[in-house]
């Protein structure tokens, strides 16, 4: 059946390249994408209105619509790949697999709005996609990056059009839609709420987080989780064998070869595909389809095309590595803090970060266990910033060694939660007479610092007796050291201390003047 055209189609070059633009009353055409403001017609792909056959689409495809059979030129392997429908979508059989809710209700042919929250590269466009050809829906979507309220206002306004006029429904997907702000987000709740788009959003952050109760409380929550490594399999079986999209069989993956793509993939489709498809272009690859030159690919060949580990700095990811090198840390485990460490710097983690991070720890979680562990991570800081990375990565790593088997005590931490807690209820507790300034003229008159008893008056530089903290707070105490490491000689130290504050002699064996050894 021929491909119906958009009403008016026009086409014109611009310094970012070709551009296409479609008046569309109503933008009724299925395969109409907004980006930006600029309306794109992808004239006779994923959702043109004339229905595929069954027979078309294979065994098990309820009225699926298929891609077509073309693959555009310069279309890289990770979109040529991207499935045609929902049996052709690998993994997250946890959300997609037989019997699960949203399976059954895309079969049914129902689809409300989705949130598809998910690490890069798991299928979040793909199954956004073949989720909107499943249930036989108008498709649009907006960049959240460079999309405003307008667009949104214009895309709901014709959803609505849509659905009154030929009782058609449409799919609006956004990608990025942490990116939104308020006002964006506020823009999506009526035709949300009327029914007049159906939302599917994704993103890489935390939704709870990044979207506002109002519109995270009218979609359904869908978790995408990292691929398997047997999903990576897949994935790039099909794209050395696909005989349209892929490379028809021309490329030869050694087992070595395929291991390394799905080890350093890490569950990132598209970061494997990219790397198969840089690696077979640089053995003269670089078309797909069974006719051209062939391959056969190594270890060294995959691995030169993947020369970074994947690190997002930029996502949960991010912060899950952060986590796991802190509690390595606090655990005890130099093995670990090493790994997570160079994990971090290899991925291209700001190391400043990472170095700020330990002075944090050297504080919160070693204290005064260990004297020596705030003053050696600020030297690992310094020391980065006066001879950089590599190098600094032996300061580093000696600082993460030396804190990770450093006795552990965060009774600085909890001093601070006390000292909080106290400030917040007596806040404004007046400051004891003997304790003001009492050096400006009339200080004395009005009972500024009498009765304040100097320390170093006394041979052990010590006042027993004398109180510092306000009336409200007499007797609190917020520090409590524990007995690790260094901290057990203060632990004693201050315990005589105390003692000797309330006017009771200090023990025996604790003089007020000795110091922790």
């Amino acid at each position: 059946m021929a491909v119906p055209r958009p009403l008016w189609h026009n086409i014109w070059w611009s310094s970012a390249g070709w551009r296409t633009h479609a008046r569309l009353r109503g933008s009724d055409h299925p395969g109409t994408t907004v980006r930006a403001g600029t309306v794109r017609t992808m004239s006779g792909q994923l959702f043109d209105d004339a229905p595929a056959t069954p027979a078309s689409l294979g065994p098990g495809v309820a009225a699926d619509r298929s891609r077509p059979s073309t693959v555009p030129a310069g279309m890289p392997l990770a979109a040529r790949l991207r499935p045609r429908n929902l049996d052709e979508y690998v993994g997250q059989l946890d959300a997609l697999g037989p019997g699960k809710p949203l399976r059954a209700m895309l079969d049914q042919g129902e689809l409300r709005s989705l949130l598809l929250w998910g690490p890069p590269g798991v299928g979040k466009t793909s199954l956004a996609t073949v989720i909107a050809a499943h249930v036989d829906a108008s498709w649009t979507e907006l960049s959240a990056v460079t999309a405003g309220v307008k667009d949104v206002r214009r895309i709901v306004d014709e959803g609505r059009g849509r659905l009154e006029l030929r009782g058609r429904r449409t799919v609006l997907f956004v990608d990025e839609i942490h990116r939104f702000n308020k006002s964006q987000q506020d823009a999506l709740l009526p035709g949300v709420e009327a029914g007049w788009v159906t939302l599917i959003g994704a993103t890489t952050e935390n939704p709870f987080f990044e979207l506002n109760p109002p519109l995270l409380s009218r979609c359904q929550l869908v978790r995408l989780q990292t691929l398997t490594d047997e999903d990576l399999r897949v994935l790039l079986q099909r794209a050395v064998a696909d005989p349209e999209r892929g490379f028809g069989g021309r490329v030869a993956l050694a087992d070595d070869a395929v291991a390394h793509l799905v080890h350093v993939g890490d569950g990132d489709a598209r970061a494997a595909l990219t790397a198969l498809e840089i690696a077979a272009a640089a053995a003269g690859v670089t078309r797909p389809g069974s006719d051209g030159p062939s391959a056969e690919l190594s270890l060294a060949d995959v691995a030169d095309a993947m020369q970074r580990f994947r690190y997002d700095k930029a996502s949960d990811h991010h912060y899950d590595i952060v986590s796991a090198f802190i509690k390595s840390l606090r655990g005890s485990d130099p093995d670990a803090a090493v790994y997570w460490l160079l994990r971090m710097l290899e991925g291209g983690e700001d190391p400043r970060f990472v170095a700020r991070r330990m002075v944090i720890f050297a504080s919160e979680d070693v204290g005064l266990a260990d004297r020596q562990a705030l003053p050696l991570a600020v030297a690992a800081f310094d020391a980065l910033d006066k001879v950089g990375l590599p190098e600094a990565r032996y300061a580093l790593t000696h600082a993460a060694i030396a804190l990770a088997v450093a006795p552990k005590s965060n009774s600085v931490t909890r001093a601070i939660g006390a000292g909080l807690e106290a400030v917040r209820r007596h806040g404004n507790a007046a400051v004891p007479p003997h304790l003001r300034d009492a050096h400006y003229r009339g200080a004395r008159t009005l009972g500024h610092g009498v009765g304040y008893d100097y320390p170093h008056d006394h041979p052990s530089g010590f006042a027993p007796g004398q109180r510092y903290l306000p009336d409200e707070l007499g007797g609190s105490r917020l520090y409590e050291p524990s007995r690790h490491g260094h901290e057990a000689a203060v632990a004693d130290r201050v315990a005589s201390l105390r003692q000797q504050a309330r006017g009771r002699p200090a023990d025996s064996d604790t003089r007020p003047g000795d110091e922790p050894t």
